[in-house]
């Protein structure tokens, strides 16, 4: 991603990177042989004064899987993790609004920890909060999601505030119906720890999300709480 604004396929209500609008990039994103390179730069420097990475995560100020080369880089990062740090982890978080193309699905299949965003199955409340930029749709992308076979990670911000509430159980049973469908390796659950665009936003409680990872634990899931 370009380190100068935002580049998304959401622009949520709660993103602490905030409004795509407000942080309009000046320059292009980075090109494969660009992040190939300042990886394996960085890479070599960790093997030659530490620390040794755990995990190597695409993640930051927008989308990854929206750059046209994501496919290879992931490739390009493979390969840098095997030849320097064979037991590191290779990790993407992303709100799946691209898992549709061939390309980037496969190239999510070869990642350790695939990690992709459901914040509920309402359509009205992905409008309202998760904001698409383009065309979205919850039920192909949840097919989309049920094909990783449960080589994935759901993850799910739970909030409250200024209109928006989705730990009610009319969001949250239709959700681990989906779960049921996905049959993801782990589902992680968080709620608002910093900052947000939109004011009057609100954390879900501690009993709130605890609730919710009983109905996921109960339903034959593991799950993550991040308070």
């Amino acid at each position: 991603m370009p380190a100068d604004g935002k580049i998304c396929t959401f622009n949520c209500v709660y993103c602490e990177c905030g409004f795509n609008e407000e942080h309009r990039t000046h320059s292009k994103r980075p090109s494969r042989e660009e992040v190939r390179d300042a990886l394996c730069a960085r890479l070599e420097d960790m093997l030659a004064h530490g620390p040794k990475p755990d995990v190597l995560t695409f993640a930051g100020n927008g989308e990854p899987t929206a750059h046209p080369d994501f496919a290879s880089i992931i490739d390009d990062t493979l390969s840098l993790r095997d030849k320097f740090f064979p037991n590191a982890k290779v990790c993407v978080l992303s709100n799946a609004t691209l898992i549709g193309r061939d390309n980037v699905f496969n190239a999510l299949l070869k990642v350790d920890d695939n990690i992709l965003k459901l914040d509920t199955v309402d359509s009205g409340y992905i409008g309202k909060t998760d904001r698409p930029t383009g065309k979205y749709d919850v039920a192909k992308t949840i097919a989309r999601l049920t094909e990783f076979q449960g080589h994935v990670m759901i993850q799910t911000m739970f909030m409250k505030g200024n209109g928006f509430d989705n730990t009610a159980d009319c969001y949250v049973v239709p959700w681990i119906e989906a779960l049921r469908q996905i049959k993801p390796a782990c589902v992680m659950i968080y709620t608002i720890d910093r900052e947000t665009p939109m004011k009057g936003l609100e954390k879900a409680t501690k009993e709130e999300l605890d609730k919710i990872a009983r109905q996921v634990t109960e339903a034959g899931f593991r799950c993550t709480v991040s308070y």
